[in-house]
């Protein structure tokens, strides 16, 4: 054989190199088990183990009805700022690809620029705006309205929650409306549909996976918000995290706090189980289209 002839690798080489990658990903699998997996394992025993091993702490959740009427206020905010992400990101992320590269970075910018201010102070901003005497009720007044109470309501929660989210919203969103032929939509017009209807059956589709990507990261991170909904909200807009925090930090009852954490989780991959068949074939459709 010629030195210069490319040699095949024989059968014990070729499964080394199938090993490679899974070897360059253990860094990161062990990583993820220490700041993840060990936490939630300590948690799940706690709500287990204290003050006594037993059920005694899910007995005590599923018990008291204040702790279902949180848990279900809880999910209810979530998927309205889901439901408010979307209604928003959706124009910005299309003007993202429509107009030129200037403009387009600017947007980025605006888009990015909150993630570089703390959440605190952005919260305390709407405080500012929503209180009684805020900026919004003093325009209203000014221009002959009545006031409306934001501060200290679902509302204001939903709000403030909401343009913290949104930047989890447009992001998906747009990196998949910027791999969307636009002249899919061009030949439907040619061929008679109207731009309402070339929307809704050819654009529209197509930025379905973006949407469901965006709106699964808005709704599981606004599932655990504490300070937002601690500064705007008041005692009939509290969620499962002010419950959470009350039980471990003032009243030192981890096991009740950590039934409340397992509960508020099992939850939320019972529900995402539940929506990915309906995401996976709603996918496949826009992928044949």
């Amino acid at each position: 054989m010629s030195a210069l002839e490319p040699t095949t690798p024989s059968a014990p080489q070729r499964v080394g190199w199938a090993w490679r990658p899974y070897a360059l990903a253990l860094p990161a699998l062990v990583l993820l088990a220490a700041v993840i997996g060990y936490p939630l394992i300590t948690i799940v025993l706690r709500s287990l183990s204290e003050p006594q091993w037993g059920l005694q702490n899910y007995t005590w959740f599923f018990g008291a009805p204040v702790n279902l009427t949180v848990l279900q206020r809880t999910f209810s905010i979530s998927a309205w700022v889901t439901v408010v992400c979307v209604l928003c990101a959706y124009p910005y992320a299309y003007l993202m690809t429509a107009v030129g590269p200037r403009v387009r970075l600017a947007l980025i910018l605006c888009v990015l620029i909150p993630f570089w201010v703390s959440g605190v102070v952005r919260t305390l901003s709407w405080v500012i705006l929503l209180q009684d005497s805020g900026v919004i009720n003093s325009l209203l007044r000014s221009a002959g309205f009545d006031g409306v109470r934001l501060i200290r309501t679902q509302t204001g929660v939903v709000i403030g929650m909401a343009q913290v989210l949104l930047p989890f919203m447009i992001l998906p969103l747009y990196s998949v409306m910027k791999g969307i032929d636009l002249r899919l939509v061009q030949a439907a017009r040619s061929l008679g549909a109207r731009p309402s209807r070339a929307f809704f059956t050819v654009y529209l589709p197509l930025s379905l996976p973006g949407v469901y990507a965006g709106a699964i990261i808005v709704f599981i991170l606004a599932l655990g918000f504490y300070i937002t909904p601690a500064l705007l909200g008041g005692p009939r807009s509290t969620m499962l995290s002010t419950l959470v925090q009350t039980q471990v930090l003032s009243l030192l009852q981890w096991g009740r706090g950590g039934a409340m954490g397992v509960v508020l989780l099992v939850a939320t991959f019972v529900l995402l189980s539940l929506a990915a068949p309906v995401m996976r074939s709603r996918h496949r459709e826009a992928g044949r289209r």
